[in-house]
């Protein structure tokens, strides 16, 4: 078809063939532009500006897997334990959900959250770690531009109906102490008492040195790079335990565990009586202490600092169970 052109529109026609791509196209691209710009051309080159900027955002942003390594190293400096639970846990989530890995931050959504954790974990106490350890990747993220907001803050923390655990009897209290005097010279002695009477866990107690038992004034310091949730605190130590550390105390840099110490705290446990037919219970040896604690004592602030936790809500729903205790002067006596 013949149509005369103004000289103007045909140099319109040179500049956007100069752009190597489809006239056509790049026309209708240009009246886009006028339109969104409501037909100024001021407002259209602001908003091809705002859309390169927006546009130049989105592009910065990194693989899920990335997101990962960098939070791990940014946590270099936290304890083996926590950054081995960190890999599993990440690992599991990669592992069920294909394509996770290599899914950019910046398009994952709570939704998306949600889902992994779901189809990951089937154990509610998990999906709560898990959900906790996505979010520290996210939070990473955040601070290093690669996504605006973190998207776990909006995936509901599994509520966990916390069951109370049975603790130890008298009998079974006096076989864990006589096997525990028996087993390897008893050096392993001192650790269960602390875990008994003074509520220490078995991870926390592996790495006590000697120079943080203080006998005179009677405690038991807990540094922050040693507990689990971080802080440091003060362990009263009371009559049984005191009598137990004065038999057992060793050189101030030495640890109070021998080497391999879960091994043989397995190995004490299975002296006195414990194994597949009467399998341990988790924690047994903290719910009995707080158990007794709280009944002897009578106070869930005291128990909580000398138990280290944040609040008593824990106490209150899982650790402190009243019904096995019906001697607890003579618990703290003995």
């Amino acid at each position: 078809m013949n149509q005369d052109i103004t000289e103007e529109e045909y140099a319109a026609l040179i500049i956007l063939r100069q752009t190597g791509v489809d006239i056509i196209e790049a026309a209708l691209i240009a009246k886009e532009a006028l339109e969104k710009g409501r037909g100024r051309l001021r407002r259209a080159r602001k908003c091809l500006d705002a859309g390169a900027h927006e546009l130049s955002r989105l592009e910065k942003t990194v693989s899920f897997r990335k997101a990962v390594e960098v939070a791990l190293d940014a946590r270099k400096g936290r304890r083996a334990r926590t950054l081995v639970d960190f890999r599993y846990f990440c690992k599991r989530l990669m592992r069920y959900n294909p394509g996770m890995s290599e899914r950019r931050v910046r398009s994952i959504s709570s939704a998306d959250c949600a889902a992994w954790l779901e189809r990951a974990f089937t154990s509610l106490h998990q999906r709560r770690k898990a959900r906790a350890i996505l979010s520290g990747v996210f939070s990473t993220a955040v601070r290093q531009g690669w996504c605006d907001a973190n998207p776990v803050g909006m995936v509901k923390n599994p509520e966990v109906m916390e069951n109370k655990l049975p603790i130890l009897t008298p009998g079974e209290i006096s076989c864990l102490i006589r096997a525990a005097r028996q087993y390897h010279n008893g050096h392993c002695l001192a650790a269960v008492g602390m875990m008994l009477y003074a509520g220490i866990r078995p991870h926390e107690v592996a790495r006590l040195c000697w120079e943080q038992v203080d006998l005179d004034n009677k405690a038991i310091y807990i540094l922050p790079r040693h507990s689990k949730t971080g802080g440091a605190r003060r362990v009263t130590i009371h009559a049984p335990l005191l009598r137990i550390l004065r038999d057992c105390q060793g050189p101030v840099h030495v640890k109070v565990c021998p080497a391999n110490w879960l091994q043989h705290w397995k190995g004490v446990r299975s002296e006195a009586g414990w194994n597949r037919e009467n399998p341990w219970r988790a924690d047994a040896l903290r719910h009995t202490y707080a158990s007794h604690h709280l009944s002897h004592f009578r106070s869930y602030a005291e128990l909580q600092c000398e138990i280290g936790h944040r609040d008593a809500s824990l106490l209150r729903t899982r650790y402190v169970d009243q019904r096995g205790v019906h001697q607890a002067a003579r618990f703290w006596a003995a």
